[in-house]
């Protein structure tokens, strides 16, 4: 006898889908998604319209490293992605996104990638 059962999302998983029921981005403003793993960061600018990637940054970058300096926190890592997303977007010609935390809690790494974000100019 085979077993019936529904497997539950996880609590950041139903806040991501919660999240992104009214959360979209367009070619005037697109998305800003943001995920965090246990050691790292990643964000990306997203045109939902297309479907397409339009930029993107992570801590595993060279770049962010040598911003974020070397032995740096987590934190500080995230607010170096922030800043380098941002200045990849405004150089993109992207003044305006909408923040997509991932489902994610707004503290720590994902404020800290939002607040290093505005810090380079972007708008949300």
């Amino acid at each position: 006898m085979r077993l019936k059962y529904r497997k539950k999302l996880s609590p950041r998983k139903r806040r991501h889908v919660r999240v992104r029921a009214k959360v979209s981005g367009t070619p005037q403003r697109p998305r800003l998604n943001v995920f965090r793993s246990s050691a790292h960061i990643y964000a990306q600018v997203i045109d939902d319209t297309r479907g397409t990637t339009l930029l993107s940054a992570s801590d595993l970058e060279e770049d962010v490293k040598a911003r974020a300096g070397e032995g740096a926190t987590k934190t500080a890592r995230a607010a170096a992605v922030g800043q380098i997303v941002g200045e990849r977007a405004k150089a993109a010609g992207i003044d305006a996104v909408v923040f997509d935390r991932g489902g994610f809690l707004y503290h720590g790494r994902i404020k800290a990638v939002a607040e290093g974000a505005r810090g380079a100019g972007l708008i949300f």
